[in-house]
């Protein structure tokens, strides 16, 4: 089998996901940086960052639908259009001086409401490009971009805010989100029919998929309890870092020994292909408990720091070898809906965790919701070797069905 990168159609859509990566990367942090500096209030950032997160959450299925039943490259290639638009409108707002509220915060809502359609088209469009030999290694590099965009992002908005100022950096991202779009216009992807139904009826058909597998729903549980323990490591663990781990210079550290972490796993995924990948997978992602429990207990920073960069390696290991078993297992035809349903749980039960850390901490004392937290990692990741579907599983793909018609531009 040839490398994926060999592949013109998925060579293209590398790199136009690498820039579409990047410019997400950059938005989270362009834009706070943004809002506090024209209104000074975090207040309004939380309402620009609720503007953007609410929309994606509760559109995810439905962007599943989408993709799988209109074809998922024009979707994503219409959310990419979208979110050039969006950032470009912002750019203008800031360069203009006086920037309207009530426009940032729509045009942070359509960008979130863009978000919701293209997070589920990842999956069918490695699935429709690469043969399913080379699908891990092909997962893997987009993971390695994933990860790259989010260790890079922040810095490269923070560059662009400091060296152009707030507006050109979002009119460079709204350039980067046009370029993602020209590049997905070239991609060849296999069309697969999708039957006609009602949009109840496909979220209903998705559902269903998701629920006959006891292997994947299971997991689904231990990933959003991961999601919810990681948010409250992020509300709770600066605290602890600054006050008891030697300072702010301790938890950058960790912040860029995970992030090592995740590329480094993103590139162990491209060689090592386990047995019983959702298995060791979900037992590695069992791993994040210890930090959480470190930092409750206010543990030396070596160990702390080499625990969260194990646990991330972990992650960034998951993250390709769970893609690549979902688009082997799966029908084609609903890979995009299994995939909203995926963020779903994980997107909700991130914002969970944020909310109900500072309260617990406030209640009980920091170690507490720490403490928490890792006790469940621990119980729903590795107690996924309970189910019969996980320990069974293995990379042998479901049967494929041939496209009913020739490969070709869609």
């Amino acid at each position: 089998m040839a490398h994926p990168l060999r592949v013109r159609s998925f060579r293209l859509l590398f790199l136009g996901r690498t820039v579409s990566a990047l410019g997400e990367a950059v938005v989270p942090a362009a834009l706070a940086l943004a809002v506090l500096r024209a209104t000074g209030s975090t207040g309004t950032l939380a309402a620009v960052l609720a503007a953007a997160m609410v929309p994606r959450l509760l559109l995810l299925p439905l962007g599943g639908v989408v993709a799988d039943r209109f074809d998922a490259r024009r979707v994503a290639l219409l959310a990419d259009l979208v979110r050039c638009a969006t950032q470009l409108a912002v750019g203008a707002q800031l360069l203009g001086g006086q920037p309207s509220l009530v426009t940032v915060v729509v045009a942070s809502a359509l960008g979130g409401t863009a978000s919701a359609f293209a997070i589920p088209t990842a999956s069918p469009l490695i699935a429709g490009t690469v043969e399913p030999a080379e699908r891990q290694r092909a997962n893997a590099l987009m993971g390695i971009t994933a990860n790259t965009s989010r260790l890079a992002g922040p810095a490269l908005a923070g560059a662009l805010i400091w060296a152009a100022g707030p507006g050109w950096a979002f009119v460079l991202d709204s350039a980067a989100f046009a370029l993602s779009a020209a590049l997905l216009a070239l991609v060849r992807v296999r069309h697969v029919p999708v039957p006609r139904r009602s949009v109840l009826a496909d979220l209903r058909h998705g559902l269903g998929e998701v629920r006959s597998r006891d292997w994947f729903w299971s997991s689904l549980v231990g990933h959003g309890v991961w999601n919810g323990a990681a948010a409250v490591l992020m509300t709770l663990g600066p605290a602890v870092a600054i006050d008891q781990l030697g300072g702010e210079t301790t938890w950058v550290l960790l912040l860029q020994a995970g992030a090592i972490g995740m590329l480094a796993g993103s590139l162990l995924a491209g060689r090592v292909r386990l047995r019983r990948p959702v298995l060791l997978a979900n037992l590695g992602l069992a791993c994040y408990a210890a930090p959480l429990f470190l930092l409750a207990v206010a543990a030396p920073a070596p160990a702390v720091l080499a625990a969260y960069a194990v646990a991330m390696t972990a992650l960034g290991y998951l993250n390709p070898v769970w893609e690549t078993v979902v688009q082997q297992h799966f029908p084609p035809e609903v890979l995009a809906r299994v995939t909203s349903y995926d963020w779903l749980v994980s997107l909700g039960a991130t914002p969970l965790g944020y909310a109900l850390a500072p309260l617990a901490a406030d209640a009980f004392g920091a170690p507490v919701p720490l403490i928490v937290a890792g006790l469940l990692v621990l119980a729903c990741c590795a107690g996924t070797t309970l189910v019969p579907g996980v320990r069974r599983l293995t990379w042998s793909p479901a049967p494929q069905p041939q496209p009913a018609e020739p490969v070709g531009v869609r």
